[in-house]
């Protein structure tokens, strides 16, 4: 699960070499049709998936790398391109600019990147008439890189890789911690998993690791996070149900809504995940709460992602009530029975996980967020009246956007004074838990960009 592609000069000692590394003119071709794909509106998901599995590893690697140095990468392209070339030439040009601009990280020496992003476009009927443009443009960057480097250097969507608008809105919501977040949106995330401890705890299944050579580290009450990602086969256990790969922000969700319910009840709790696919955090209620503790309802709307949830409860052993619905259209799918706790993970913007998810802020336009906003509160109207006097409802988003969190609940707190905000961790920015306005215990860690409000329904 590395994201950087095999560089012989570039591996530490006890790395295993490659046993057919594909040529790098290759990959670039082929990273730089999923840059011009992402660039047409496709997610990164979709574009790297359509990579033959041989070659999608190094390709998706090479590809979160363009993506998170592509603002810089479009800066020098600007400076030694008069006119903007055809898409694919484009997109193949910036693949070797966002790759080689600076010597320090890239995944081959520049020169080696120019050699073969020209051979990529001479072996391409699509790019082949702009070879030599290609190579005049990449040649004259060699000349004159610490020149061209210094000059974007001003330019703040060069300097931060994200779009200008996403970085104004940052520093109007997190005045003292935007250049932080934008900092850490250009790391590549950690892997932590999720023990599940209807089969283990935590402690045990870091032993195991250890034993099978893979340092790891606690994170929170039941996550370990890997020094190093390693492809889910090689976890023990991971195919019996033993563990899930999950964030360390999203781990939060599940104690968040159950802690203290559990108790209140002899029958099981009632609990709907309202957007639940791919069904992380459905499996995390019910390792949690235990055996019979609670019944859960999964929704979602979208048929292929409902099939999602279904696979993890399998692997895991869980059981839950998986139902394909719109959570916003509660006519065609509620019983009439009040929910003791619903989890609502809304749709977002994502700009919370952009580390996992680097294509998500070329995709995103500033008119999405307040898309998304009106969408999140329809939900939360449609499902607070779903919820039993005395229970709850944890709204959360995967965003650092304020529309999206605490603005959305200051809404909802103002039209429904039935509702009263508990201790919530409020705004998680990526690889920090310190909050102002949530608990003030919190430990900070690394983890992804979230919010969290838990709302009670006081009792009549």
């Amino acid at each position: 699960m590395s994201e950087l592609p095999s560089d012989p000069s570039r591996r530490g000692p006890g790395d295993t070499p490659p046993l057919q590394q594909p040529p790098l003119w290759r990959q670039l071709q082929l990273t730089a049709a999923a840059l011009a794909s992402i660039r047409a509106g496709t997610s990164g998901s979709v574009a790297f998936e359509a990579v033959e599995p041989a070659l999608r590893p190094g390709v998706q690697s090479l590809g979160f790398q363009v993506l998170r140095w592509l603002g810089r990468a479009e800066a020098l392209r600007r400076h030694l391109a008069k006119r903007t070339p055809p898409p694919l030439p484009d997109a193949l040009l910036c693949t070797a600019l966002a790759l080689a601009w600076n010597a320090e990280h890239a995944p081959y020496e520049p020169f080696t990147l120019v050699d073969q992003a020209v051979e990529a476009a001479k072996r391409n009927p699509a790019t082949r008439a702009q070879a030599s443009f290609i190579n005049a443009c990449l040649r004259r960057f060699l000349r004159e890189r610490d020149e061209l480097v210094a000059t974007t250097d001003s330019e703040p969507v060069a300097q931060w890789n994200h779009p200008r608008w996403w970085i104004e809105r940052l520093k109007r919501d997190h005045p003292r911690d935007w250049q932080r977040v934008l900092a850490a949106d250009n790391a590549q995330a950690p892997m932590t998993l999720r023990v599940n401890v209807l089969r283990t705890t935590a402690a045990s299944y870091l032993t195991e690791l250890e034993t099978a050579g893979l340092a790891a580290t606690r994170v929170g009450p039941s996550g370990l996070q890997l020094a190093r990602a390693r492809p889910v086969q090689q976890l023990p256990g991971f195919a019996d149900g033993a563990c899930s790969v999950q964030d360390a922000a999203a781990q939060m969700a599940a104690p968040l809504l159950l802690e203290g319910l559990l108790p209140e009840k002899a029958q099981p709790l009632r609990v709907l995940d309202a957007c639940a696919a791919p069904g992380g955090k459905t499996a995390h209620l019910l390792e949690m709460a235990g055996t019979g503790a609670i019944e859960v309802t999964a929704l979602e709307v979208d048929a292929a992602r409902s099939r999602r949830i279904d696979d993890t409860l399998a692997r895991l052993g869980l059981q839950a009530k998986v139902l394909v619905a719109d959570a916003a259209r509660t006519d065609q799918w509620w019983d009439g029975t009040p929910f003791d706790a619903i989890l609502l993970d809304a749709p977002c913007t994502a700009s919370g996980i952009v580390r996992r998810h680097p294509d998500v802020r070329w995709l995103r336009r500033e008119s999405d967020t307040a898309q998304l906003a009106a969408q999140q509160a329809t939900l939360l109207a449609a499902l607070w009246p779903l919820v039993r006097p005395g229970g709850r409802l944890l709204y959360c988003t995967c965003s650092v956007f304020r529309e999206e969190g605490s603005q959305q609940i200051d809404a909802f707190l103002v039209h429904n004074t039935n509702a009263r905000l508990l201790p919530s961790p409020g705004h998680l920015l990526p690889q920090s838990g310190s909050n102002a306005r949530g608990v003030p215990d919190n430990a900070s860690g690394d983890h992804d960009g979230f919010f969290y409000a838990l709302l009670e329904k006081r009792p009549r």
